[in-house]
């Protein structure tokens, strides 16, 4: 965690996941409550789950800009303290998997893919952002992927996937360098979390090494270890799991 460092960790007393019923996101609420978050947002969309004490649902859809802005105004009288979107698709409601090469490219599907991995979430910050508190630390943080990185690309291929995590990290620095004109405390970071054992990650299981994947569980402690740990110095840019960050 050289990037991070060491400093102390800051729980949120509130906390709004986007995302609540993936892999992730699911866990990223249970570890949440376990380190003491009082009350956790937890959107979905069913808008029924997680439940339980210190769980609020709420129901969203990434397409749907009206839904996202109504559970922001359910929040703005209490705002979260941290905002976690642990939304994204890898492989698409109708089976088709990232392309591995530019002569499978298609325009339907690519769209797709970025109104799920890029525009959601801006959206997500368009309507959130504006409830965090000035001269306060907050957290606003989205899932992202070492895909993402430009210049670690050694491989090329999923095209669509790489260009929408791109096109966030990017969007991420843009929504940091203008928060921090009116919000100096605040943070908004990207968020790697490896490879885990998911929905998303399900179809490219079979030929992970051994180790390389890791249980929901383990995943979001480790993210919310990073944000807990991440201040306005880091605003703006994109951790993996270990606190290590990813370049651009």
């Amino acid at each position: 965690m050289d990037d991070v460092g060491q400093q102390a960790q800051q729980w949120p007393r509130s906390a709004a996941v986007f995302g609540a019923s993936g892999g992730i996101g699911r866990a990223l609420c249970e570890r949440l409550a376990a380190h003491g978050t009082r009350l956790i947002h937890a959107g979905s969309r069913g808008g029924t789950e997680p439940a339980g004490a210190g769980f609020r649902p709420f129901a969203f859809d990434l397409t749907d800009e009206a839904s996202i802005a109504a559970a922001a105004q359910a929040m703005r009288g209490d705002p979260p303290e941290w905002v976690i979107v642990a939304t994204g698709a890898l492989t698409l409601p109708d089976g088709s998997g990232p392309e591995r090469t530019y002569k499978r490219l298609d325009a339907a599907a690519m769209a797709q893919v970025l109104a799920l991995n890029t525009i959601g979430p801006a959206l997500i910050a368009k309507h959130m952002l504006p409830l965090m508190p000035r001269g306060q630390r907050f957290v606003f943080s989205a899932l992202s992927a070492r895909v993402g990185s430009i210049s670690d690309n050694r491989l090329g291929g999923w095209h669509s996937y790489r260009a929408s995590k791109a096109a966030l990290n990017m969007l991420l620095r843009n929504f940091a360098l203008e928060m921090a004109r009116t919000h100096p405390e605040g943070v908004i970071a990207g968020l790697h979390p490896g490879t885990v054992d998911s929905a998303l990650s399900q179809p490219f299981q079979s030929n992970l090494p051994d180790g390389q994947l890791t249980a929901p569980a383990e995943a979001a402690e480790n993210l919310i270890g990073v944000l807990a740990r991440l201040g306005p110095e880091h605003s703006g840019r994109v951790f993996d799991f270990r606190g290590d960050e990813v370049p651009a």
